[in-house]
This record gives structure tokens, C-alpha cells and sequence, in this order.
């Protein structure tokens, strides 16, 4: 499975690709970091941050699409921008036909570090370990979008499999009342 996590935001936008199976290592495809003008108007650095993600994903054609989940901040500057850009990333996958997912941080630095609670450098030096890279992405941005997709590898997979059976079972049962 080859997943593209993205660290939403307006000024600096992460992106990270991996592939790998649950169960077995992951490999590191491609990291970076999109980055818009603050001296841009909204509507043209939105434009820019969409044509660069589908660029993102026309280059690295992930199965899914994983992007961090706004959440409340104090700052309501930052939680827009960071939400407009989310919201690009939300588009660009529909616009794609590719599966999205969203994961909070919390969820990502559990699934990455054992503890929702893990700082950034912890977070960042898992992600390393677990890519088997030298040194840890640089800026910040790219390694967060790195766990997201490392998060969703491991907990979305299991997840759509629940979600499957699930429906596979409800469908079984139907069959047998419809007898």
C-alpha cells in the first residue's frame, strides 16, 4: 500500500509518501514540504498548494490519501489556514478518486511512539527508526506527514478490514433472514 500523508497548513504544507504492508517494514518514497506566500492572496495560494499536491499525487500515486484532522487550537488564524489547506488535500483526493482519511495528532503520535501524549522530537526520531532513514526530514512539517501515513499503514488497514467484515457479515445475516 503506498500512502501520501499530509501535514496540513498555509505557509508550510507536509507531504510524505510511503508503501508497505502491515506486518512488514516501510520504505520512504518521497518527503517534502509545500510552502505558499503569506504575501499571496488566500485564493491564489490556495490554488498553488492545490496544483502542487496534485502534482504529488500524479508523481507518487498513492491508494490513499491521509491527512491530519483540524483540531481546536487558540490561535483561530492558524486553525483556519490550517483548515483551508486540509480542506485542498480533502479535494484534491476526491478530484482523484482516492481514498482520504483523517487521523488527529494524538492518534498519530500513539500509533507512532505508543503515546498520544509524545512530543515532536520523539515523534520525529520514531519516524526515522521506522523508515530506517539516516537523519530525521527536515522541517517539521514533512516528518509529521511522514507519521501520518506511517499511522494510517498501520491503523487505517486494520480499520477497513474491521469496516469490511462488518458489511460482510450484516450482508451474510441478511441473506439468512431473506431464506
Amino acid at each position: 500500500m503506498r500512502v501520501l500523508g499530509v501535514d496540513p497548513g498555509l505557509t508550510r504544507c507536509g507531504v510524505g509518501v510511503i508503501e508497505g504492508e502491515v506486518g512488514s517494514s516501510m520504505r520512504l518514497v518521497g518527503v517534502g514540504v509545500i510552502q505558499t506566500s503569506s504575501e499571496l492572496a488566500l485564493a491564489e495560494r490556495l490554488l498553488q498548494l492545490e496544483s502542487e499536491l496534485q502534482q504529488w499525487v500524479a508523481t507518487y500515486k498513492p491508494d490513499v490519501i491521509a491527512v491530519e484532522r483540524v483540531f481546536s487550537q487558540h490561535n483561530v488564524r492558524t486553525v483556519m489556514g490550517t483548515a483551508q489547506a486540509a480542506g485542498i488535500a480533502l479535494l484534491v483526493a476526491a478530484k482523484s478518486e482516492i481514498p482520504v482519511v483523517m487521523h488527529t495528532p494524538s492518534e498519530v503520535k500513539a500509533a507512532v511512539t505508543g503515546s498520544g501524549r509524545a512530543n515532536k522530537a520523539q515523534v520525529a526520531e520514531m519516524v526515522r527508526r521506522l523508515l530506517a532513514l539516516e537523519t530525521i526530514p527536515k522541517p517539521v512539517d514533512s516528518t509529521d506527514a511522514l507519521a501520518l501515513a506511517i499511522c494510517h499503514l498501520w491503523r487505517g488497514s486494520s480499520s477497513s478490514r474491521l469496516k469490511n467484515a462488518v458489511v460482510a457479515e450484516k450482508s451474510r445475516l441478511m441473506k439468512l433472514r431473506a431464506q
